[in-house]
């Protein structure tokens, strides 16, 4: 790790971990002063005026030498990875939900960051017939193109990760823990095979142990950064519910698998199809309705090679999007307004376009055209 890179690395970790700064605040100073080297520049009354009390201030000055020593340390293994929101490789979808990650920590290959990922997670104490399915499902995605994400928790999470690795496939990992250790313990033979075939990613520091009230807000990085979400089995109250709903709220595609209707574990996934929730009972009945353009990579290269941007072979959507982005620094929101596209469409489309080089991603969610 060269010189510029290791000051880099201490200017995000002093930002972001400062008491009373968490997602939202730290997203919503780097909008306002552009980096974490212009806010760790900043004068105490700048930082006043932004709205941070004396104690933020204290702590975003002074910071925790000995943490932030410990944290390098542990980046300067191989395949340790730091990422942070401004990175080009910051999942182009988890930017776009509600107070998403400013840094997270991985160990792995970094590009399947770079992936068009799909979640996949469910009960803890599913049936044979429930882990087979998540296997199964998971296989098959695999084949079609898609990453696998879920939380590696016991379960159907993962019997998830296990049936893209058997395919061959590649699959992310998102913990509720730090990454110096697996939670749960008997998970790290399995852990060690993602980190080989895909990434382990984490919001937490390194050396943060397992809480519970850790898992629910890992969830919405599971859903946020996949196009949907498959619920194979689940109770009525389920933490599985609790990603299905983040997904609803991002805007994304919710799938549940039905079961039988003496079976507990189908009661969370009847719920969600009551809900609105697509009934799946093949992978095509998921293909058939993610987003406009999935097909681009779907079937094609895991990496996401797609063919080159030509404005004349793009669909009427597509062009229409680009005209009204013109040339300037757009929100979604914006886009939604001057389109009259739905909010999963335009993103599903800005992704695709990002992927192809014909836009660039901006901070806070929005988006302009590169040439």
């Amino acid at each position: 790790m060269d010189m510029d890179a290791t000051q880099n690395y201490i200017d995000w970790l002093s930002l972001t971990q400062a008491i009373g700064i968490g997602p939202t605040t730290c997203n919503k100073l780097l909008i306002e002063f552009k980096t974490p080297k212009a806010i760790l520049s900043s004068s105490h009354s700048a930082l006043k005026q932004f709205g941070l009390n004396d104690n933020s201030i204290k702590s975003l000055l002074e910071p925790d030498q000995g943490q932030i020593s410990r944290i390098l340390e542990w980046l300067n293994q191989p395949c340790h990875h730091l990422i942070t929101i401004l990175d080009a490789d910051y999942p182009a979808l988890l930017k776009l939900i509600h107070s998403p990650p400013a840094i997270m920590f991985a160990i792995g290959s970094r590009e399947v960051l770079g992936f068009m990922h799909f979640a996949i997670v469910g009960s803890r104490n599913p049936t044979a017939g429930g882990k087979k399915l998540a296997e199964d499902f998971a296989a098959e995605l695999s084949r079609s193109g898609l990453t696998i994400c879920s939380g590696l928790a016991l379960g159907i999470d993962y019997h998830g990760h296990l049936g893209a690795l058997k395919e061959g496939g590649t699959t992310v990992a998102v913990l509720g823990n730090g990454l110096s250790s697996v939670y749960p313990a008997r998970h790290k033979k399995i852990s060690q095979q993602i980190i080989e075939n895909g990434l382990l990613l984490s919001e937490y520091l390194p050396d943060t142990k397992p809480n519970p009230g850790n898992f629910p807000q890992r969830n919405r990085i599971i859903s946020g950064m996949s196009m949907g979400v498959l619920v194979v089995e689940a109770a009525k109250r389920s933490g599985s519910l609790i990603t299905a709903n983040y997904a609803l709220e991002q805007g994304r595609d919710v799938f549940a698998i039905p079961g039988s209707i003496h079976n507990p574990l189908a009661r969370g996934t009847h719920s969600l199809i009551k809900q609105g929730a697509k009934l799946v009972e093949t992978v095509d009945d998921i293909l058939e309705e993610l987003p406009p353009m999935a097909n681009v990579v779907l079937n094609s290269s895991s990496t996401l090679e797609v063919s080159p941007y030509k404005f004349n072979d793009l669909e009427p959507d597509y062009k229409l999007l680009l005209d009204s982005m013109s040339y300037e620094i757009v929100s979604v929101d914006r886009l939604v307004e001057l389109t009259g596209l739905t909010a999963d469409v335009v993103s599903s489309m800005l992704l695709i376009l990002e992927l192809q080089g014909v836009i660039e991603a901006q901070h806070g969610g929005k988006y302009s055209r590169c040439s």
